[in-house]
């Protein structure tokens, strides 16, 4: 058998084979590791909470829920945004009976509905408990939510729910004007459909995309907890019982993952619930700062829902039009953050 000398252009073609090869690889290999979802780091260092938030252990970032404040007792009627029905009795009626008689739902229609007794001892509205005597009760029904204004039909069911009440314990309402209330509770709807905001920064990755865990690691560093559904953390408000101050959320199958480590997240949004937050906490400033936090330390950028980059300047005049918004709110007894703007604005 006849063997032949490699010539040097064919070892040449085989050292070119060779390199382009290893550079296939190594380009595989640096692909690999961009496209990798960034993880947290390892161990997870503690992290000191940001002021108004609440004193918490070390995070563990899976989608575990961290407790939040109890919430607190229920939100009393208040004629502001409520029809109020009095219920004068011809006795003294114990909170057991007041309790039996209580409808079934506490909704009417879209619109949340309530009964309060006065209490004979204290001499406080209340919601009737057992073992307490009420000397009169009084009904109402909100004038207005996001769902819209109270109409015709609903009032109609209130009248319908409060009579059923009345005439269980021997009791006679005394009902407003429909036409009155009906139009009270368009105008509180209209005010409050010009002067609500809910506000929202998205930040989304320039590079490599981020882990689930890597996400709530960063976060956390700037006080955030998880919250009551997967994907969603808060930044609790200073005071107990008040709702959060910011909300932050990315995608929740990416959370639920089997292997949330191998999850990808290019996008995460930052907001707030104007009125439902107080002016004291400084949700906007806090939500700013938070934004820009996090795209420096997670490489990303801040951007609108249509994937504008928001700049410096467009932050500066949102921040001025809050500044009047909180004023307006003030000025009709409806300031952000109180009983009376949460519920209006729910």
């Amino acid at each position: 058998m006849n063997q032949f000398p490699m010539s040097s252009f064919t070892v040449g073609l085989a050292v070119i084979g060779g390199l382009i090869l290893a550079v296939l690889v190594a380009w595989q290999t640096w692909t690999s590791r961009r496209n990798k979802p960034r993880q947290p780091e390892t161990p997870i260092a503690p992290t000191e909470p940001v002021q108004g938030a609440a004193e918490r252990s070390e995070p563990v970032f899976d989608v575990t829920e961290t407790p939040l404040p109890a919430p607190e007792k229920k939100l009393g009627l208040d004629a502001l945004i409520d029809v109020l029905a009095p219920i004068a009795l011809d006795a003294t009626v114990s909170g057991d009976a007041a309790l039996a008689a209580m409808p079934t739902t506490r909704r009417v229609g879209s619109k949340p509905f309530a009964i309060e007794g006065l209490n004979e001892t204290s001499g406080q509205w209340e919601m009737p408990h057992a073992g307490q005597r009420y000397s009169a009760f009084h009904a109402g029904v909100q004038l207005a939510n996001r769902t819209g204004a109270l109409n015709e039909i609903e009032y109609s069911e209130f009248v319908v729910k409060v009579q059923d009440f009345a005439d269980t314990l021997n009791g006679t309402p005394e009902f407003p004007e429909m036409r009155d209330e009906v139009a009270r509770a368009r105008e509180l709807d209209q005010f409050a459909g010009a002067h609500d905001a809910q506000l929202s920064f998205t930040l989304r990755a320039r590079n490599a995309a981020w882990s689930p865990g890597y996400v709530q690691q960063n976060a956390a560093r700037l006080g955030f907890v998880a919250g009551a559904i997967p994907g969603r953390m808060v930044l609790p408000a200073g005071q107990n019982g008040q709702p959060p101050v910011l909300g932050l959320s990315f995608d929740t199958q990416a959370a639920l993952a089997d292997d949330p480590a191998q999850s990808a997240i290019r996008e995460l949004t930052l907001s707030v619930d104007v009125p439902q937050v107080q002016r004291s906490e400084q949700p906007f400033v806090r939500m700013r700062d938070c934004a820009i936090g996090l795209a420096a330390s997670m490489d990303g950028v801040i951007s609108d829902d249509n994937g504008q980059v928001i700049k410096a300047e467009a932050l500066d005049a949102i921040g001025a039009d809050l500044e009047t918004l909180y004023d307006t709110l003030d000025a009709r007894d409806l300031a952000a953050g109180s009983a009376q703007a949460r519920r209006l604005f729910s």
